[in-house]
C-alpha cells in the first residue's frame, strides 16, 4: 500500500487533520489533533519492525505523564488497572515502555483509530491525581437532565450493541422520540476529543441520533472547534447555561428540535 493511501485511509477513519510525515526509510511520523493535557501533541510514528509495520508512541506517551506525577505514583495499582484495561481493550504491547500497535490485514485506518483510543484512555491516569476529581459535574448533569426528563426515557452510559467493549459508551442516551438524543457531559479536553471519536464511530455505523454536548467549563479552541464539527449542538458551561440546557431539553421532549 502507498504512502497515500496510507495517508488517505487514516484521513477516512480518523480525521481530515492527519498528515504522514516522512522520518527516515520505512518511518513516518503520524501527525494528528489529538493532545496531551498541556497542548503537547500525543507522538504516534508508523514505522517497520522486521517484516511488520506498527504504530508506536515510541515511549513517549509514559515519559510525558511523569512530568505530572512520579513513577511510583504513576505505578499504583489504581492507575496501572486503567493503563492494562486500555492496552488489553485496543490489544497495544508494551515493550518495557514503547507502546506498539501491529497493523493487521493492511487495515491502517482502524488500527490508527484504536491506538489513539488506547492512548487516550491511558492519559486519563492524570485525572486521579487532580482536584478536578471532586467536582460534582457528574452529579450536576445527572440532576440538571432529571429536571426535564423522565427517568425512564434516559440510559446513562450507553453502548451501541456493536461496541462488545464499551469503547464508544454515550454518557446519556434519551429515547421517545423518533431518533434518540446522545448527550455528553464533558469535562476534560481528553473527554471531548473521546467523545467526538464516538460520534463518528457511531455515524460509521450508520446509526441515527442526535446530539448535545455540555461542557463544564470552557475548553481550549482547537478541541472545541473539532468536537462542534460533529456534534450537532452545544453548552459551554453548565452553571451559566442552565436555563439554556433545560430550554434544549424542552424543546427536544416537545419535538421541535427533532431533525
Amino acid at each position: 500500500m502507498s504512502v497515500l493511501t496510507i495517508e488517505k485511509d487514516f484521513i477516512d477513519s480518523v480525521s481530515t487533520e492527519i498528515a504522514l510525515l516522512n522520518d527516515g526509510e520505512d518511518r513516518f511520523f503520524v501527525s494528528t489533533p489529538f493532545h496531551f493535557n498541556d497542548g503537547d501533541q500525543l507522538v504516534i510514528v508508523l514505522k517497520k519492525m522486521g517484516n511488520r509495520w506498527v504504530l508506536s508512541d515510541e515511549a513517549h506517551t509514559f515519559m510525558h505523564l511523569t512530568y505530572y506525577m512520579d513513577e511510583d505514583a504513576l505505578g499504583s495499582e489504581s492507575r496501572q488497572k486503567i493503563i492494562s484495561k486500555a492496552l488489553s481493550m485496543f490489544q497495544v504491547k508494551d515493550y518495557n515502555g514503547e507502546l506498539v500497535m501491529d497493523i493487521t490485514d493492511e487495515d491502517y485506518g482502524e488500527a490508527l483509530f484504536d491506538f489513539v483510543q488506547a492512548l487516550l484512555k491511558i492519559i486519563d491516569v492524570t485525572y486521579l491525581s487532580r482536584d478536578s476529581i471532586k467536582s460534582t459535574f457528574k452529579d450536576d448533569f445527572r440532576a440538571l437532565l432529571l429536571q426535564k426528563v423522565e427517568a425512564g426515557r434516559m440510559i446513562f452510559d450507553w453502548q451501541h450493541p456493536n461496541d462488545k467493549d464499551g469503547i464508544y459508551r454515550v454518557d446519556c442516551r434519551i429515547n421517545g422520540m423518533p431518533v434518540p438524543l446522545f448527550v455528553f457531559a464533558l469535562n476534560s479536553e481528553l473527554k471531548t476529543q473521546a467523545a467526538a471519536l464516538t460520534l463518528h464511530q457511531l455515524k460509521l455505523w450508520d446509526v441515527k441520533f442526535q446530539s448535545l454536548g455540555i461542557f463544564e467549563k470552557k475548553t481550549t479552541r482547537d478541541v472545541f472547534l473539532r468536537f462542534n464539527d460533529i456534534c450537532q449542538s452545544h453548552f459551554t458551561n453548565i452553571n451559566s447555561n442552565s436555563d439554556g440546557i433545560i430550554e434544549y431539553l424542552q424543546d427536544y421532549m416537545s419535538g421541535s428540535r427533532f431533525v
